[in-house]
């Protein structure tokens, strides 16, 4: 084993598997040159001990509606008793918000946010986030191209 319980094969495996998951154990047999029991047995045992956390469509947003993509920074304040993790929480379940991450350095946490105009954007950090009373600043950076995005 060379990476967290993960061989080479492993690896390749996961690998293949980020750059499409939708090929059926044949066809990444095939690519890898392993056996596909081997490859079978291989992506079934990462599921099991959850290297694997799932298999997942990834749309093309803007043909969804959704062509304005912005990251908020987000100041927290202890006002009410609610905690940071509670409140990233809470403001992972709105509309729009496809990631919430708590962070170091000068803000306290980051939102990957997804609308399909900057007026939508707005409304969500204007009307939404800043009323929140744990939340002190905001600060929002569009995305004017994406050369590269992961799940």
């Amino acid at each position: 084993m060379s990476i967290y319980g993960l061989d080479e094969r492993d690896l390749e495996i996961l690998k293949a598997l980020m750059r499409d998951a939708r090929k059926s154990y044949s066809e990444l047999a095939e690519e890898l040159g392993l056996p596909r029991t081997t490859v079978q047995e291989k992506i079934r045992r990462m599921l099991d001990k959850g290297y694997i956390k799932s298999f997942t469509a990834i749309p093309d947003y803007s043909k969804l509606g959704k062509s304005a993509t912005a990251f908020v920074l987000i100041s927290f304040t202890p006002v009410m008793d609610i905690s940071q993790r509670e409140l990233a929480s809470m403001i992972a379940k709105m509309d729009n918000v496809y990631e919430v991450h708590l962070i170091s350095g000068q803000w306290d946490m980051l939102l990957k946010i997804r609308a399909n105009s900057t007026e939508e954007v707005g409304r969500l950090v204007v009307d939404n986030l800043r009323g929140i009373k744990n939340i002190s600043k905001t600060e929002t950076c569009f995305v004017f191209y994406t050369a590269k995005e992961q799940p």
